[in-house]
Protein backbone atom coordinates (compact mmCIF):
# COMPACT_ATOMS: atom_id res chain seq x y z
CA UNK A 1 0.00 0.00 0.00
CA UNK A 2 1.20 3.48 -0.81
CA UNK A 3 1.96 6.06 1.84
CA UNK A 4 -0.40 9.00 1.53
CA UNK A 5 -0.20 12.54 2.74
CA UNK A 6 -3.56 14.24 2.99
CA UNK A 7 -3.10 17.87 1.97
CA UNK A 8 -5.60 18.16 -0.89
CA UNK A 9 -9.00 16.73 -1.80
CA UNK A 10 -7.24 14.72 -4.51
CA UNK A 11 -5.17 12.97 -1.84
CA UNK A 12 -8.34 11.72 -0.14
CA UNK A 13 -9.80 10.73 -3.49
CA UNK A 14 -6.70 8.77 -4.48
CA UNK A 15 -6.82 6.92 -1.17
CA UNK A 16 -10.55 6.25 -1.63
CA UNK A 17 -9.91 4.71 -5.03
CA UNK A 18 -7.12 2.55 -3.64
CA UNK A 19 -9.39 1.32 -0.84
CA UNK A 20 -12.18 0.59 -3.33
CA UNK A 21 -9.75 -1.35 -5.54
CA UNK A 22 -8.77 -3.48 -2.55
CA UNK A 23 -12.38 -4.15 -1.57
CA UNK A 24 -12.53 -1.83 1.43
CA UNK A 25 -15.72 -0.09 0.38
CA UNK A 26 -16.63 1.40 3.75
CA UNK A 27 -13.26 3.07 4.10
CA UNK A 28 -13.42 4.15 0.47
CA UNK A 29 -16.77 5.85 1.09
CA UNK A 30 -15.48 7.66 4.18
CA UNK A 31 -12.40 8.90 2.33
CA UNK A 32 -14.56 10.01 -0.61
CA UNK A 33 -16.79 11.97 1.76
CA UNK A 34 -13.70 13.64 3.20
CA UNK A 35 -12.56 14.53 -0.33
CA UNK A 36 -15.99 15.94 -1.18
CA UNK A 37 -16.05 17.99 2.03
CA UNK A 38 -12.76 19.59 1.05
CA UNK A 39 -13.80 20.31 -2.53
CA UNK A 40 -14.92 23.92 -3.00
CA UNK A 41 -17.06 23.22 -6.08
CA UNK A 42 -20.45 21.74 -5.05
CA UNK A 43 -20.92 20.02 -8.40
CA UNK A 44 -17.53 18.31 -8.13
CA UNK A 45 -18.29 17.31 -4.54
CA UNK A 46 -21.56 15.73 -5.67
CA UNK A 47 -19.73 13.87 -8.45
CA UNK A 48 -17.22 12.48 -5.95
CA UNK A 49 -20.00 11.27 -3.64
CA UNK A 50 -21.82 9.67 -6.59
CA UNK A 51 -18.68 7.79 -7.64
CA UNK A 52 -18.59 5.99 -4.30
CA UNK A 53 -22.05 4.59 -3.79
CA UNK A 54 -23.49 3.39 -0.55
CA UNK A 55 -25.01 5.09 2.40
CA UNK A 56 -23.07 7.50 4.49
CA UNK A 57 -21.80 6.15 7.80
CA UNK A 58 -21.51 9.59 9.34
CA UNK A 59 -23.20 10.33 12.59
CA UNK A 60 -24.04 13.99 12.41
CA UNK A 61 -26.29 15.62 14.83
Amino acid sequence: MALFTFNRPADYLDAAREMADSGRMTLARLLAEAAADRTPDPEEAARIRAEFTGRSLRQEG
